[in-house]
């Protein structure tokens, strides 16, 4: 597959080099304004690095739309140019519909949105899926790509923003939680890189778990919990101070503000 990156900043990147480990390219185009930002794929032979976002999507069957929100609309002018049947226009932008991108280069052409994660640099993404009519048509094929680099899921358009906080701004949920975990450890004696070690591998087994047993996590947490026992009286002690309340609270607050945000852009 040839693939374009356009506007390969943090999340770009990320995809970029889960593409390249994952060897799934024949050609990766990456696009910034500041190419020495992109000096570790200088030496890839399978990459080509470029300031020309025309060029890169000329060359290229997949784009990856990553710019940031405030330059979408007119890379799309640009693009529209050299917009074939073949291309597929893949957007990770938060906020900018499929009708938003149909407006600028037509119904006719496929287009997906995705949402992933900046776990997809480790190939561990979770990434949410829509399309438009000739999008859905080929969404198999993003997924194909993002299957490569964690897990998809194809959902309505409507979910999207409550995707991007769920799992975009999860990670950052999740990285709160491992870092009191780590904290936790070293009050009870462990060293602090010992301690994030416990946190990190700890979480990514009880994650794990879930998926290759496909359990509900509460049947999990009835493995561990005895009668009287330690692990009850945490889990009651967490939620007396209101660790489910505050983490739900946290979340539906993202996502009133992610709404806000878009209608302030409208």
């Amino acid at each position: 597959m040839k693939i374009a990156i356009i506007g390969t900043g943090n999340l770009g990147k990320s995809i970029a080099k889960g593409l390249v480990s994952n060897q799934d390219i024949d050609t990766l185009y990456l696009t910034k304004r500041n190419l020495k930002d992109l000096k570790e794929f200088e030496d890839n032979k399978h990459i080509v690095i470029t300031q020309d976002n025309v060029f890169a999507i000329q060359q290229s069957e997949i784009v990856i739309v990553a710019v940031q929100p405030a330059q979408i609309e007119q890379l799309l002018i640009d693009a529209k140019t050299v917009l074939t049947e073949k291309h597929i226009i893949i957007s990770t932008i938060t906020g900018f519909s499929i009708a938003n991108i149909e407006d600028i280069i037509g119904k006719q052409q496929a287009i997906i949105r995705a949402m992933p994660n900046t776990a997809i640099a480790v190939g561990k993404s979770m990434t949410c899926l829509c399309g438009n009519a000739q999008g859905e048509q080929r969404i198999k094929t993003a997924a194909i790509i993002f299957n490569e680099l964690g897990h998809t899921l194809q959902i309505p358009e409507s979910q999207m923003q409550a995707a991007t906080v769920v799992c975009a701004s999860g990670i950052a949920f999740w990285m709160r939680l491992i870092r009191a975990t780590t904290q936790a450890a070293i009050q009870l004696g462990f060293d602090a890189k010992e301690a994030q070690e416990l946190a990190m591998y700890t979480s990514e087994g009880a994650a794990s778990l879930l998926i290759q047993n496909k359990q509900h996590p509460e049947q999990e947490i009835d493995r561990v919990t005895t009668p009287k026992g330690c692990t009850i009286e945490g889990l009651n002690e967490m939620e007396h101070k209101g660790l489910s309340s505050s983490l739900i609270q946290g979340m539906v607050a993202s996502f009133t503000k992610i709404n806000t945000i878009k209608k302030e852009q409208l």
